[in-house]
């Protein structure tokens, strides 16, 4: 039994496909179907269940891929405590952010980890919560920011900042006149809204009770559209079809005007996010973690509040 073959069945069971299996490991498939055939011979069980468009993982082959995934990751651990011991701040760091962050925090912190850690260059890629946290699990992301509540993950977590929720709205709309809207008043009107999958829209629906409530099929809420990022969902507004919710931090000014768009705070108390920062306990560039905490600390980002809390479990 060798780590690659380990790799090569851990790459099938993510793929559920030999060939994309093969193309992820840089190896031709038959070299990976070789393999994995010689691993289950060795151990004498079936890994996958072969047949037809897409594979399938036998029951005990998941026991077996999910042990394996647990020893590539400590084999990660072992060469990253090597690192470590030269310096935690050479190398690059695999960032993951949620998309409805990401546009708004990174081009300032990657300019201040370029200013700061030069030597640590990030490696950026925006998913979704559940895809970010399984590609930490892998050992393929070292860290990655999104947003409270997560489901059960056994990582550690630091606090980064809140953020607050504010209302778009077109620039001829009555709220136009209001300083604050209460959010037991969005259900009267037409609401754009991420679709399924992006954590922000459970994020919305949870702190704001009147959204949740009207929002489920035929109990009342107007309509409700759903698009693929806020920024689509930002021109919708602007073009006069509805209202929407959205992280302050995308917001640069509230008190704009002349544009398309017009933004207002919600009545108190005022829903909001609380934005943190992931990562595998087993990881050892703790320090690398410190430099992306401090570098986001030193972010200008409009209306969050930084909060200054210490690592947990």
């Amino acid at each position: 039994m060798t780590l690659t073959e380990l790799k090569y069945i851990v790459a099938v069971a993510r793929a559920k496909h030999f060939g994309h299996a093969a193309e992820a490991c840089f190896v031709a498939q038959p070299t990976l179907s070789v393999a994995i055939k010689k691993l289950e011979d060795e151990l004498g069980v079936t890994l996958f269940e072969r047949g037809g468009a897409e594979i399938s993982v036998t029951p005990l082959g998941a026991q077996i891929v999910a042990q394996a995934e647990r020893v590539l990751e400590q084999t990660a651990a072992i060469k990253e405590l090597a690192k470590q011991n030269k310096d935690p701040l050479a190398g690059p760091l695999r960032l993951g952010v949620i998309y409805t962050i990401g546009p708004y925090l990174l081009p300032p912190l990657v300019r201040a980890m370029i200013g700061k850690t030069p030597q640590m260059p990030l490696i950026l890629q925006e998913n979704f919560t559940v895809k970010l946290l399984e590609l930490l699990r892998q050992g393929e992301l070292d860290a990655a920011i999104m947003a409270l509540p997560l489901p059960d993950h056994g990582m550690a977590m630091q606090d980064l900042y809140d953020e607050p929720f504010v209302v778009a709205m077109p620039n001829h709309h009555p709220w136009v006149a209001r300083d604050r809207i209460p959010a037991e008043d969005l259900k009267k009107e037409t609401m754009l809204l991420l679709g399924n999958g992006h954590c922000f829209r459970d994020q919305v629906l949870e702190v704001c009770p009147e959204m949740a409530r009207f929002s489920t099929p035929g109990n009342g809420m107007q309509r409700t559209f759903e698009g693929s990022s806020l920024e689509t969902i930002r021109h919708m507004v602007a073009s006069g079809i509805g209202l929407t919710v959205l992280p302050r931090a995308s917001v640069p000014d509230m008190d704009a005007r002349g544009g398309m768009l017009q933004f207002r705070h919600f009545e108190n108390p005022q829903p909001s996010r609380r934005v943190v920062i992931v990562w595998r306990k087993s990881f050892t560039r703790k320090a690398a973690i410190d430099a992306v905490v401090e570098a986001i600390a030193g972010c200008d980002l409009p209306g969050v509040t930084m909060l200054d809390a210490p690592a947990a479990a």
